[in-house]
């Protein structure tokens, strides 16, 4: 993992992780739009990482506040246990229109990180099992491998069960 000791640059999911100081390595690759793995599993297969470690970016909408939430590709989202871990009643999962918007980033590329303005955040508990995760680090083709411990920091997490298979 690198710290980057330059002026920030790149992505704004890579600029907040250089400006904070959090030790990462991004992890480039060449998209490919005609995959039918989805973005995150394509990530894993081309990266050669166990699914399991890279978690997707999913926006949802909890009692009309947009909400962050991150889960391991290998799952889906429980919509309902979102809204519990921010204490709403229901869930459902935004525009991506609305997503695009209210992150800066577009849709398979949405990092939690470096977003236009800070959304409510839940990591799934699994988060927890690895040293490092990979998260979208902000554009399609792009992710950037930190510790849980940094990703939950900087997103001020909420971390609880929220993804099933």
């Amino acid at each position: 993992m690198s710290r980057a000791k330059h002026t920030p640059s790149g992505t704004p999911a890579l600029v907040a992780l250089t400006t904070a100081g959090v030790d990462h390595t991004a992890h480039a690759y060449e998209h490919d739009p005609g995959s039918t793995l989805g973005y995150g599993l394509e990530a894993a297969a081309v990266l050669g990482v166990e699914p399991e470690r890279v978690f997707k970016t999913l926006m949802a909408d909890v009692d009309g506040t947009l909400t962050v939430a991150v889960v391991p590709v290998t799952g889906r989202l429980d919509l309902k246990a979102l809204a519990h871990a921010v204490g709403g009643k229901k869930a459902a999962m935004a525009d991506p229109a609305a997503a695009e918007r209210a992150t800066g980033y577009v849709v398979g590329g949405i990092s939690p990180l470096g977003q236009k303005s800070p959304h409510p955040t839940v990591l799934d508990e699994t988060v927890w099992l690895f040293d490092t995760v990979l998260v979208s680090g902000g554009r399609r083709g792009l992710d950037v491998e930190l510790a849980p411990g940094d990703l939950a920091r900087l997103t001020d997490a909420v971390v609880a069960a929220i993804a099933r298979d």
